[in-house]
C-alpha cells in the first residue's frame, strides 16, 4: 500500500469516528463502558497502554531512521519496517511522517528543557569555573550523544516548522540563561559586552558538540575534554576565582 493511499485510508477512518487520539490502540469508538452502563474500565485501561507502548515503539524506530537516513529521505514504510509492523498499523496513530516528527520533536524538547534547566541551576553556578563547566556540560553533552535524533530533528530545511520555530525559541532561552549567568558574574561590565560573551560562549558549545557528535568512543571523550578546555580558557580570565565577583562569595567562608 503506497504512503498516499495509506494516509487517506487514515483520514477516512477518523471521519468515520475512528479518532486515533481518542483510541490509541486504533480501535474505533469510545472504550468508556459497556452499551448498558456497566463499568468497562479494565479494557480500555489495557488498550491505552497497549496503545501508548505502540506509539512509543514507532518513536524509537523514527529515531532510528531519522539518525540513519536523515529526515528527507526517510518514509514512513522505513519506519514501520524498523518498528515490525505494517504500514497499516502505523497510521492508526500517525497519518504521516511529519506527525511522527512533530511527536518526537516535542517529547525530545521537553527532555531537554528538562536537561538544561537542571543543569544551570544555583549550585552549579558557584562552583569552580572547571567544576561549573563539568556540572553543566556534562548533561547536556550527554543528552545529545543518548539521543542524536535531536540534533536531526532541530536542523535542516525540510523539517516540520513546528520544530524549528520551538527549536529557535528554545535557542533564545538557553542564550538568555547563559547571559544571566554570566551578568551575575560580572557585575560591572556593560551589557552588550556580556550579551557577546555569552553568544561567544554559546556558539562555541554548539561548534564543540557537533563534533562531539561526529566522533565515538575515546575520541569522543578526548572532543569533550577539548571543549572543556576552550572553554574554560575563554572564560578564565573574565569570571575565574579571582575576580571580585568570586571572592566575594567566597569571603563568607574564609576563616
Amino acid at each position: 500500500m503506497s504512503e498516499a493511499k495509506a494516509s487517506k485510508g487514515a483520514a477516512a477512518d477518523g471521519a468515520n469516528g475512528g479518532s486515533t487520539a481518542g483510541t490509541p490502540d486504533g480501535t474505533p469508538g469510545s472504550a468508556a463502558g459497556t452499551p448498558d452502563g456497566t463499568p468497562g474500565s479494565a479494557r480500555p485501561r489495557r488498550r491505552q497502554a497497549r496503545g501508548e507502548a505502540r506509539i512509543a515503539q514507532l518513536l524509537r524506530a523514527a529515531a532510528s531512521v531519522f539518525c540513519t537516513s536523515g529526515y528527507t529521505a526517510s518514509s514512513t514504510n522505513a519506519i514501520a519496517r524498523e518498528a515490525g509492523v505494517s504500514p497499516g498499523t502505523l497510521y492508526q496513530f500517525f497519518p504521516n511522517k511529519e506527525a511522527i516528527a512533530v511527536e518526537l520533536g516535542d517529547q525530545l524538547l521537553n527532555r531537554w528543557r528538562d536537561t538544561y534547566g537542571a543543569a544551570f541551576t544555583q549550585s552549579h553556578i558557584e562552583l569552580p569555573l572547571d567544576r561549573m563547566l563539568d556540572a553543566i556540560l556534562d548533561p547536556l553533552i550527554a543528552f545529545n550523544c543518548e539521543n542524536p535524533a535531536f540534533s536531526v530533528l532541530m536542523h535542516g530545511s525540510e523539517i516540520p516548522g513546528r520544530i524549528t520555530e520551538e527549536h529557535d525559541t528554545l535557542h533564545a532561552t538557553m542564550l538568555t540563561r547563559v547571559e544571566s549567568v554570566l551578568a551575575d558574574y560580572l557585575p560591572d561590565v556593560p551589557a552588550d559586552q556580556v550579551h557577546r560573551i555569552a553568544d561567544m560562549t554559546f556558539m562555541l558549545f554548539k561548534a564543540g558538540l557537533d563534533l562531539i557528535m561526529a566522533h565515538e568512543g575515546e575520541e569522543r571523550a578526548a572532543y569533550i575534554q577539548e571543549l572543556k578546555t576552550i572553554m574554560f580558557r575563554y572564560l578564565d580570565p573574565l569570571v575565574g576565582d579571582d575576580t571580585p565577583h568570586r571572592a566575594a562569595r567566597r569571603a563568607p567562608h574564609t576563616p
